[in-house]
């Protein structure tokens, strides 16, 4: 049992690398100038082991994908929402973004290539167009939400203001790690959209 454990063990630790090499691909040379022997060689491994584990561009990207849908999902619950009004959720919306370009700057910029190059290829789309309408949908039910609470405007399309929202954490992936431009780049984003002007936290 104890043996099972530790194979199991040693076979996520294996996909994580190879996903972590992957995305690190990915930002370097972009979705075109990956390979597999690139992906294999930055991990510590034979084509075969890298075959095992993504037996094909699909499952590569599948795994590239899950790794990244993985680690939004646990930063939102590190910061629950539970309880919290339009405009607190719109702050923790920032506050992740800010710790994802500090922390995991790759990870915004990875999506937006794979999004990209979903309009193209329906393989990719269709793993990756889900994730990216799901987290459309929990914005758009935010500023649904910040509307009839009273903490953003009353005649908001939340649909569109997600859109705009997914627009722009993308856009700031070209900052880099310039924290005072994007907390600028937030502060205008939300007088657009509060009800009444609230100021942007510094967040520790």
């Amino acid at each position: 049992m104890e043996q099972d454990s530790q194979k199991r063990e040693s076979t996520d630790d294996r996909r994580a690398a190879i996903a972590a090499a992957a995305r690190d691909l990915i930002v370097e040379k972009g979705l075109e100038g990956l390979r597999t022997r690139d992906i294999a060689a930055r991990v510590g491994i034979n084509i075969a082991t890298l075959h095992y584990h993504v037996p094909s561009k699909e499952a590569l990207i599948a795994l590239v994908a899950q790794s990244i849908k993985d680690e939004f999902r646990a930063q939102g619950l590190a910061r629950s929402r539970q309880g919290k009004n339009g405009i607190e959720m719109l702050h923790m919306e920032f506050e992740d973004a800010l710790e994802s370009q500090e922390e995991a700057p790759e990870r915004i910029a990875v999506m937006a290539e794979l999004v990209e190059r979903a309009r193209r290829d329906p393989a990719i789309a269709a793993i990756m167009l889900p994730m990216r309408a799901h987290w459309h949908g929990l914005l758009a039910a935010m500023f649904q939400q910040g509307a009839a609470d009273g903490t953003l405007r009353a005649d908001i399309d939340p649909d569109a203001a997600a859109h705009i929202f997914i627009g722009m954490i993308a856009g700031t992936r070209s900052i880099k790690t310039n924290r005072d431009h994007m907390i600028a780049v937030f502060a205008e984003f939300e007088r657009a959209f509060a009800a009444r002007p609230h100021t942007v936290p510094e967040v520790n």
